[in-house]
């Protein structure tokens, strides 16, 4: 429905929303005369379209609901790996379950913040994550705290090693091992740790707001969900293993309002959680 008019030093930077990505809904942006998905030309003028394609679920959409998410970006914004660690120095972007900031010395950089992935569910009754059903009924996007999990989802139980095989071409809902913060004047981004590693997506939606696992200073940190998929072949994970990184972008101006603090943001306080169409407790 909407259109853009960007000023010429302006571009822009798409990615599917948090309830999107944890139902497993593939989406894509796109716009005239731009060779890549999910990008928008600096300067463009012009609609923008969306290509929907539901992966494990049939969902029920409406008019005017919002699947995608547009960032906007001038000038060079992200974080270099020497100037995220000076942002760590500041104060603690990582924390434990145990409420304790890791320590820098133990944080791994690599053109981004790497995270591993969590498979002791220890903060979670011992389930480490959430398998899809393969033929389970539709989702209306428009339901909140609606649905029995247990139809569309399996719970998995903690592997007695500290491994675990994803099977191919089923749909995950992981976590991760640490809990993230991102601090005012902040945006961060989920992105592949290493595309040569092997056959496994590790997510769809990526975009953390400013305030994420922070909110009023008060937050240690928040878990990532991880929306998983191990295409073709099986794919062994283990516990801790780096499965993904987050980018750090500096924003013009710090927000007036932070994700989190009076905005009934869905996910600040997530552990292993589903979308918010499934009841939860």
């Amino acid at each position: 429905r909407e259109r853009l008019a960007l000023p010429p030093s302006v571009r822009g930077r798409c990615n599917p929303k948090s309830t999107t990505g944890r139902l497993d809904v593939f989406t894509r942006v796109i716009t005239d005369a731009t060779p890549r998905f999910d990008e928008v030309a600096a300067g463009y003028r012009g609609a923008l379209y969306l290509e929907v394609s539901p992966q494990s679920f049939p969902v029920r959409v409406q008019a005017g609901h919002s699947l995608n998410q547009l960032r906007l970006v001038s000038g060079a914004s992200l974080l270099s790996d020497a100037e995220l660690v000076e942002l760590y120095r500041t104060g603690p972007l990582l924390y434990d379950d145990d409420d304790r900031p890791v320590p820098i010395e133990r944080a791994t950089f690599n053109e981004g913040l790497c995270m591993g992935i969590d498979l002791s569910g220890r903060k979670t009754g011992g389930i480490i994550g959430f398998r899809a059903h393969p033929n389970p009924p539709a989702v209306d996007l428009s339901r909140v705290d609606h649905y029995d999990a247990g139809e569309f989802w399996e719970p998995i139980k903690r592997p007695g090693r500290d491994s675990y095989i994803l099977e191919a071409n089923r749909f995950y809902i992981l976590v991760s091992k640490e809990r993230i913060r991102v601090p005012p004047g902040f945006a961060a981004e989920m992105v592949v740790y290493d595309a040569g590693a092997g056959e496994i997506r590790t997510h769809y939606a990526g975009f953390f707001d400013p305030g994420f696992g922070y909110g009023d200073g008060g937050v240690l940190g928040t878990k990532v969900v991880m929306e998983v998929r191990a295409r073709e072949v099986p794919f062994l994970v283990y516990d801790g293993q780096i499965s993904f990184k987050v980018l750090f972008e500096r924003l013009a101006d710090r927000p007036g309002r932070l994700y989190g603090v009076g905005l009934g943001s869905s996910y600040q306080n997530q552990t292993l959680t589903l979308s918010k169409q499934f009841r939860r407790g």
